[in-house]
């Protein structure tokens, strides 16, 4: 039972099938290999534009939700006086944070904001002076969805540009029309591959990559067209899916929830969350303990704790929700997808109570 969407999803196979009629040819190459390539990314940008909403102008592909991040908070702030406030919070993804980081080494103001125990965001933040915020759509690790048409319009109020970062949450909710920059990762859309940023036409930002003209100058080098057809498939489909989508997912992760409560586990996020969330920490657990248990029993998970260098530390998602340490280090995550079934939640729910029944201290 494959319980880890949020980590990455299954490629649909509306891409796959997509996928199977890709040219190779150089986009940017006058014979008809290039045409035909070149040809294919630009019916990829047209369905991507026409999903968002947005001009062909405005879209530019990028190798990952990652990259669409950094290019999108890096190039904005580059433009803008260096007294001008970058504003974030927290609890926003790692990406984000690091980019905040970068910046702030780099001489310009930073203001990474506190979150409330559910990582919900502050707007009162958004101040004059403020000259860019990066809000999530949704936090990707507690599924808490943000409110972000209000930070839209509390920022422009100010002067301010925003970056929505929406690589997580756009499969099952709508992305908030009049922000400046919209990030996109491919493979939590179930395109398996790529990124992509949205620009709205008159904004300006400054590329990290340097060389051709390709993505209207936004990011040089030779076009991944195979990615760029991968995350304008999924983003469609999952736009016209995401009603029926969302009510069977919202079902099933009740279920899951249900069970982690039943366990011990303290539910984290908010209630106004991603509908396919089932997030829990358990004081008394490893994180890591419970996942590789899960893994044998035959579900895949994912939590909060990463394990880097034989050491484990904990999420600053939750540690920015004033989590204990020890919540921290013992959190699970279990997100369902497109493809899970009543009998994958039966099944996974049998399973977590034979793992979790079981007593799993810190050492």
């Amino acid at each position: 039972m494959y319980l880890d969407d949020a980590g990455a999803a299954p490629v649909l196979p509306e891409v796959a099938e997509a996928l199977a009629g890709v040219p190779d040819g150089n986009p940017s190459s006058l014979h008809a290999e290039g045409r035909a390539a070149r040809s294919a990314l630009d019916a990829a940008r047209d369905m991507l534009a026409s999903a968002l909403g947005a001009n062909r102008t405005e879209i530019t592909f990028t190798a990952s939700g990652t990259e669409a991040v950094n290019l999108a908070i890096l190039g904005a702030a580059d433009r803008l006086p260096r007294q001008s406030i970058f504003l974030t919070w927290a609890a926003e993804h790692q990406s984000v944070i690091a980019g905040a980081r970068h910046l702030q080494a780099a001489g310009h103001a930073v203001s990474i904001a506190p979150t409330d125990h559910d990582a919900t965001v502050d707007l009162d933040e958004i101040k004059p002076g403020v000259g860019l915020i990066s809000i999530g759509l949704a936090n990707n690790e507690v599924g808490t969805i943000q409110p972000v048409a209000a930070a839209i319009e509390r920022a422009h109020q100010v002067g301010a540009l925003v970056h929505v970062d929406a690589c997580a949450g756009p499969r099952w909710i709508g992305i908030p029309k009049g922000a400046d920059l919209v990030s996109l990762s491919g493979h939590k859309l179930g395109a398996g591959r790529g990124g992509a940023l949205y620009v709205r036409d008159g904004v300006r930002i400054d590329p990290r990559l340097h060389g051709g003209p390709q993505e209207w100058g936004r990011r040089a080098g030779r076009e991944d067209i195979a990615a760029a057809v991968a995350i304008a498939t999924a983003m469609t489909i999952c736009i016209r899916e995401r009603g029926a989508r969302s009510a069977t997912a919202e079902a099933q992760s009740a279920e899951l929830r249900a069970t982690l409560g039943e366990l011990g586990g303290r539910l984290t996020g908010a209630e106004n969350r991603l509908p396919n969330y089932a997030t829990a920490t358990f004081a008394t657990r490893r994180g890591e303990d419970m996942l590789l248990a899960l893994d044998l029993g035959g579900v895949a998970a994912s939590s909060g704790s990463a394990c880097a260098s034989g050491s484990l530390d904990p999420s600053h998602v939750l540690l920015a929700m004033r989590l204990t340490m020890d919540e921290a280090l013992g959190s699970l995550r279990l997100t369902t997808g497109y493809s899970t079934t009543n009998a994958d939640i039966a099944r996974a729910r049998a399973i977590l109570n034979a793992v979790l029944a079981r007593s799993h201290t810190h050492a």
